[in-house]
């Protein structure tokens, strides 16, 4: 399945270690505060503890991870 990960978080430290863990898994970036890519449910899962044990309670983090289907994904509009 397609995954789309956002996120907004204030500290730069928690944000680039939050950045190389979606990059470990493969996800490519696709706005400076976004990731997408192919992974199996096992490792989105996998992925979203991780980045839940990293960011923790952290004041001013919010990560959000969108699974999306293949055929949903297929009919998304990429504008130039």
């Amino acid at each position: 399945m397609h995954c789309l990960v956002v996120y907004d978080i204030s500290d730069d430290k928690l944000r680039t270690k939050v950045a190389d863990i979606l990059m470990d898994y493969g996800l490519d970036r696709i706005q400076y505060s976004a990731f997408a890519g192919k992974l199996a449910r096992t490792h989105v899962e996998e992925m979203t503890l991780k980045v839940k044990r990293r960011v923790g309670k952290a004041e001013g983090a919010m990560v959000q991870v969108f699974s999306i289907c293949e055929k949903d994904w297929n009919e998304r509009v990429d504008i130039p």
